[in-house]
């Protein structure tokens, strides 16, 4: 992870995506209580539908912005979009109705499916070496479980401070250092193919897309998608039923479970370079996929247990999960870069982000609205197609070739 640090434009791509995502921490925390003061009663239906509208936006603008802005300098691109997050971000310090906040986060959201599959498209350009372009997945995944842990604790220490709208005031500052540094970084131009023809909108809106449908090493990574999504979408949404029905303890536990995720998750991170240098992706992708049906399906058991031992059951199961999340998601990116042509690399991210999503969008109602079922049964259906997305996975990926000395090719 040094060597990759040592690169000066990726560092300093790295430290936008750091400071960016230590302010959409803050955001979260903020816009929860946000949602409390304008209506304490449907709090939870206002964050629910917000989060909704985040998907959705996730989902259909991200493959259409890539196509939209293909053309442009991709440093334009991060830095529009930085723009566009950061004044939203000052606006909703002031927001006094419900539908305000629902047409600000699709806004802010919408930039951030422009920013992100175009920050993931000049990562690869950056650092041509595989070994370093690894570490710099690691890295990425290790920013985005620094945000999930760091920042609400962070958010907690502000709000002894300054009152809970002027964390948003913290997410503007977040994205203007984000632009500041991504304006001083030197990004690559985008390569394009020699004699490629230019193609209309729409075929590029679905370019991306069918770059996915029809290159056998990118298929699986449709199914995995869909089995991160089922384990994370029970943890995310249940954890604060399970600690705070389930075992009665207080909003400290749910706080400590989630933490206990993101630890796992960054341990992930951070063993992943030394095993992708021994073992294929196939194997160590469908190993963290088994992982999370595993778990996913023991916490099954796990939420009937109380108090104390429970938590500590909840907290391992929480634990492997967030291994398996980060095993799965971190490689993501060779597979991409290796799997399409240079020229098509922003396409191809812009179409995993939006495809990615997409399987949360279907996953997190599920995991909301099957609570007449109890937490057993929930786990057990997510868990139910966690497995059935790692067996499609398993089924589409092609099986390693065997050399002529004996060792598997991947």
């Amino acid at each position: 992870m040094r060597r990759a640090l040592a690169h000066p434009a990726y560092r300093r791509l790295f430290l936008a995506q750091v400071v960016a995502l230590a302010g959409t921490g803050l955001a979260t925390v903020a816009l929860g209580l946000l949602a409390f003061q304008l209506d304490p009663a449907g709090a939870a239906g206002v964050l629910g539908t917000a989060f909704a509208i985040k998907m959705v936006a996730y989902v259909f603008v991200a493959p259409l912005a890539a196509a939209a802005l293909a053309r442009l300098p991709r440093r334009a691109v991060m830095v529009g979009s930085d723009v566009v997050r950061l004044l939203v971000a000052a606006s909703l310090p002031f927001v006094g109705e419900v539908w305000q906040i629902y047409l600000l986060i699709f806004v802010l959201q919408a930039a951030s499916a422009t920013f992100t599959p175009t920050f993931q498209s000049v990562i690869p350009d950056v650092l041509e070496d595989e070994e370093d372009y690894t570490a710099a997945l690691s890295l990425s995944r290790l920013a985005y479980d620094l945000e999930a842990v760091l920042s609400p604790m962070l958010a907690a220490v502000l709000l002894l401070l300054v009152p809970a709208n002027t964390l948003f005031f913290g997410t503007a500052i977040g994205f203007a250092a984000s632009a500041v540094l991504v304006l001083a970084t030197l990004v690559p131009a985008r390569r394009v193919e020699p004699d490629a023809p230019e193609m209309p909108f729409s075929d590029r809106a679905r370019h991306g897309i069918r770059l996915f449908l029809r290159t056998p090493t990118l298929r699986p990574i449709l199914a995995l998608n869909l089995a991160v999504a089922a384990a994370g979408a029970f943890v995310l949404v249940q954890t604060v039923v399970i600690a705070k029905s389930s075992l009665g303890l207080g909003d400290e536990a749910v706080a400590l479970l989630l933490a206990a995720n993101g630890a796992g998750s960054m341990t992930a991170a951070f063993a992943l370079p030394a095993l992708l240098k021994r073992w294929p992706e196939r194997r160590v992708m469908l190993g963290g996929a088994v992982l999370l049906v595993l778990a996913t399906a023991a916490a099954a058991l796990a939420v009937t247990v109380p108090a104390l031992p429970g938590a500590v059951a909840i907290a391992a199961l929480w634990l492997v999960v967030g291994l398996g999340w980060g095993g799965v998601e971190t490689p993501v990116g060779r597979l991409i870069r290796r799997g399409v042509p240079a020229g098509e690399l922003a396409p191809a991210f812009a179409a995993q982000f939006s495809l990615s999503h997409a399987c949360w969008l279907l996953t997190y109602p599920v995991a909301g609205w099957l609570g007449f079922i109890g937490l057993p049964g929930t786990a057990l259906v997510l868990a139910g197609v966690a497995l059935a997305a790692t067996v499609v996975a398993w089924r589409l990926w092609p099986a390693p070739a065997r050399t002529a000395s004996g060792t598997m090719q991947a």
